[in-house]
């Protein structure tokens, strides 16, 4: 299948062929759900042009890819593999560029209330994930302060909760005695994922 009928830019260059072959590969092995990627392990190819920006949006050889559909379909070989993320097929594995993490979670519906409490979340690409202990949420401290949170999808992928997400993940935060300090933490699923000391929840916000 050619780069143009796969919806991706063609420079007439092996990369824009090897697009192709990939999101061919996905189709593929989705045809029964998401293709076993975990499984595969071709060998390394190298790099190709593609990045997944800091706002979830991809782009090949510089330009935004505007199918969603064959986005969603390039992040269904998507890995992340100890030195870096690669889009994986049965026969190659390349390269990618991911500017923070490859989702993000935009939608979140709440379950329960207090030690019941379950979170649902859902991310630009569609991808449906339930916070708990199989899909640990973590906050990583910025530097002018605050925090971004994250929940795992799958694999080794996560999603970057909106900023409007966390807004409403910290309102339904409780103050708990973890290892004798206070912290401010959020329950799901029967875990409890720490956000920021106490002392800081000026800085979380």
């Amino acid at each position: 299948m050619s780069a143009e009928r796969t919806g991706v830019a063609s420079q007439g260059d092996a990369a824009a062929g090897k697009a192709a072959a990939i999101a061919d590969a996905a189709r593929a092995g989705g045809k029964r759900g998401l293709p076993p990627v975990e499984r595969w392990n071709p060998p390394y190819c190298g790099e190709i042009d593609m990045r997944i920006a800091w706002d979830g949006s991809w782009h090949y050889q510089g330009t935004p890819i505007g199918r969603p559909a064959l986005v969603k379909l390039f992040s269904t070989v998507l890995r992340k593999d100890p030195e870096r993320y690669v889009l994986v097929t049965p026969v190659e594995r390349v390269g990618i560029v991911v500017e923070d993490v490859p989702f993000l979670a935009v939608e979140m519906r709440r379950e329960g209330e207090g030690d019941d409490q379950v979170l649902h979340f859902t991310t630009n690409l569609g991808d449906e994930t339930t916070a708990g202990p199989e899909h640990p949420m973590h906050f990583v401290r910025e530097g002018e302060g605050g925090y971004r949170p994250y929940v795992h999808v799958r694999g080794g992928l996560d999603a970057r909760l909106t900023r409007a997400l966390y807004l409403e993940i910290v309102a339904l935060a409780t103050i708990e005695d973890i290892d004798g300090k206070a912290v401010l933490a959020l329950r799901s699923g029967g875990a409890l994922f720490p956000i920021a000391p106490a002392a800081e929840l000026d800085d979380a916000w």
